[in-house]
């Protein structure tokens, strides 16, 4: 995430901001700095219930959705999370001509249109050894 110095330089060098949800912002000069916080349409929570987990919306008057089990949820990884599912043998990231390659030990090269994208297959690959068609192993390697 881009720090408070360069978001403020980037202001005052005339960017400007058009709010929309999922936007991070900060407050600064109010002992706030330190702060992230993230625009959202509502509030959604984890509840232990004696039926299981479920992902509960609250604040959502509007909405006849009060809550979904977990297990009818779908996660999507942040790069981050799929580079950590790689461990150790994750070796770098790489741009090329034709997208990017995900290098790991011990198994093909995996290349796909975008980062996340390329993770996911490189993540694929390891545990099921093979790769959608969006991040094939890339030959040679």
């Amino acid at each position: 995430m881009i720090r408070l110095d360069l978001a403020i330089r980037l202001r005052d060098a005339g960017v400007t901001w058009q709010p929309a949800t999922g936007d991070h912002f900060a407050i600064p000069d109010r002992d706030l700095d330190d702060e992230t916080f993230v625009l959202s349409d509502m509030i959604v929570g984890i509840h232990e219930l004696p039926r299981g987990t479920v992902i509960g919306f609250n604040g959502t008057t509007e909405w006849a959705l009060d809550d979904i089990e977990r297990d009818e949820a779908i996660w999507l990884p942040r790069e981050d999370q799929l580079r950590d599912m790689l461990g150790d043998a994750f070796q770098r990231l790489e741009h090329d001509g034709d997208g990017y390659r995900v290098v790991v030990d011990g198994q093909p090269d995996v290349l796909a249109a975008s980062p996340p994208d390329a993770y996911a297959a490189a993540v694929l690959y390891r545990l099921v050894g093979t790769s959608p068609s969006a991040g094939e192993p890339t030959a040679g390697s």
